[in-house]
């Protein structure tokens, strides 16, 4: 009887419990359908915003592209540089970081839609694959094409980067013959040193691009290296170094430094104070020292130039550095994207916190650096910290807004010269060098030494007209040089053919001769 009842109840069961859901469902689109419905969540907004764009929108969006918008808007809202790192970014990031990456381990520049070869790293992977400067390159892989198509260099380089032992076929153009290689890539390391070699009899000169996870051991390598040929005073040039790793700036403090010297502290709301000492012996404790910095210098630089400065170890010569005082630590997110977030301010030993402001806005934070090319930046120090900080032998040092130098030197007026802009900005400088130098390898192989070619190899009115014929190709305004303007041009052209030649300390090698900055530090350490 109980079972023939059930079976008489079940289908009516069923159906009121239908109906019901049918009425739930629809007061629940209703309710979706009005501005309310998200309100009972317990969820953020940014999360309620995201899913209402994924959702509703009238395009289709990737909810990556969202969150990396609404990230990015926030951070920036906090401070001017904590920032959010897309997942197909981060790599790079990291690289950057860590001093190396997996290529090939070429230099190419892109010149009239064709990838040139301007260097081969001496043991790499494509040197050891037969690849030389001067050839262009065609294709990779037999089907993609590199040569007169619209490829830009970040393109270029995710074809020739991937995993250490997987191959890449190219065929390239040697003159004229057609040829093809094979390249079995490989870690390539990326230098944080420049240029170390001693520009006098007694002075050694070390400039430092960034400061990655090898810079501390690169350098030491370069200090001992010019020590070992009897150097007595050392520059060190920071200029265009935007920082990177604190801690290798803290251990090239510490060359210089006696023992036990506060280097750098930092602190935050949520970050205990940290001290960083200086824990050993220096290399070059006693020698004098010039540390050279101009408006891009910031971050990890500042830590050094601010270090030496206060502890009167060193002369800061230049110009006023960019005024980065704030700390990011990186954190992995759950989608493969990353963030750096400031979570402290670092202090220099006297307790200066060298952060210019940033109260105004993302914008004006940019906008800040740029106005310093217009007036003289040597002299432009920022008022909104007067607090005055005595160093040990009473010299008188200002917090906020960076490291204002001891010795200053304001910007050379021919960088902002409106007849040379267009020459620089299209490239044709670079371009005309580099083929200049392909065209007569076998005069410049004739050099063993930088020394000799620097007064066996002179540019002049020749060199000009070659830049003067590919401007007006170009439809490029020319107009005549004054003098200046041409010595100008002659010494970037003779700079460029010695870093083909020489690589980057070749490069800086030429155009050290007439740097006002650097003959400055010449003259301060002597």
């Amino acid at each position: 009887m109980s079972s023939k009842k059930i079976q008489v109840w079940l289908p009516l069961a069923f159906a009121g419990i239908m109906v019901i859901g049918m009425v739930i469902g629809f007061q629940l689109k209703e309710k979706t359908m009005s501005s309310s419905f998200l309100s009972f969540s317990n969820r953020s907004t940014i999360q309620e915003l995201s899913d209402l764009i994924k959702s509703r929108y009238v395009d289709q969006i990737a909810l990556d592209s969202i969150n990396g918008i609404v990230a990015t808007d926030l951070l920036q809202k906090l401070d001017p540089h904590s920032i959010y790192i897309p997942r197909e970014e981060l790599l790079a990031v990291n690289e950057e970081m860590a001093g190396n990456f997996q290529g090939i381990g070429i230099e190419f520049r892109l010149i009239n839609d064709t990838v040139n070869v301007m260097s081969v790293l001496s043991g790499g992977p494509a040197d050891k694959a037969g690849m030389l400067v001067g050839d262009k390159l065609l294709s990779v892989n037999d089907s993609t094409l590199i040569a007169g198509v619209k490829i830009d260099g970040l393109g270029v380089r995710k074809l020739f980067r991937g995993e250490t032992g997987t191959s890449v076929k190219i065929k390239f153009k040697r003159g004229n013959i057609l040829q093809t290689l094979v390249v079995t890539r490989g870690v390539i390391p990326v230098s944080s040193i420049d240029a170390a070699y001693m520009i006098t009899d007694t002075i050694g000169y070390i400039r430092i691009n960034k400061f990655a996870e090898r810079t501390y051991e690169e350098f030491m390598q370069a200090l001992e290296k010019l020590q070992a040929v009897k150097m007595k005073s050392l520059i060190i040039d920071l200029r265009g170094n935007g920082g990177g790793l604190m801690k290798e700036a803290v251990d090239i403090a510490d060359e210089f430094l006696g023992e036990d010297k506060l280097i750098v502290y930092t602190e935050g709301e949520h970050s205990p104070r940290i001290s960083y000492t200086s824990k050993r012996p220096g290399l070059f404790e006693t020698g004098k020292l010039a540390v050279l910095i101009d408006e891009t210098a910031a971050s990890a630089s500042e830590v050094l130039a601010g270090a030496l400065q206060d502890w009167d170890r060193a002369t800061i010569i230049g110009r006023r550095s960019f005024g980065k005082g704030l700390v990011q630590q990186q954190f992995q997110l759950s989608n493969g994207a990353a963030v750096r977030l400031t979570v402290a301010r670092y202090y220099t030993p006297l307790g200066r916190n060298i952060q210019k402001p940033y109260n105004k806005g993302y914008a004006a934070y940019q906008y800040e650096l740029e106005q310093r090319f217009h007036t003289d930046s040597s002299k432009q120090n920022d008022t909104s910290n007067k607090k005055i900080y005595i160093t040990p032998k009473g010299k008188k040092l200002y917090g906020g807004g960076g490291i204002t130098p001891d010795s200053a030197i304001p910007i050379d007026s021919i960088f902002f010269n409106k007849k040379l802009i267009p020459l620089f900005a299209s490239g044709i400088i670079n371009n005309v060098a580099y083929n200049y130098f392909v065209n007569r390898k076998s005069f410049f192989d004739s050099f063993k030494e930088p020394k000799t070619m620097l007064t066996g190899f002179m540019v002049g009115d020749a060199e000009v007209r070659l830049i003067e014929t590919e401007a007006k190709r170009q439809n490029i305004k020319w107009e005549s040089l004054t003098n200046d303007e041409k010595l100008f041009i002659t010494n970037r052209f003779k700079a460029l053919i010695f870093r083909q030649k020489w690589h980057t300390e070749g490069y800086y090698k030429v155009l050290n001769e007439t740097d006002k900055m650097v003959q400055k530090a010449l003259i301060t350490v002597h």
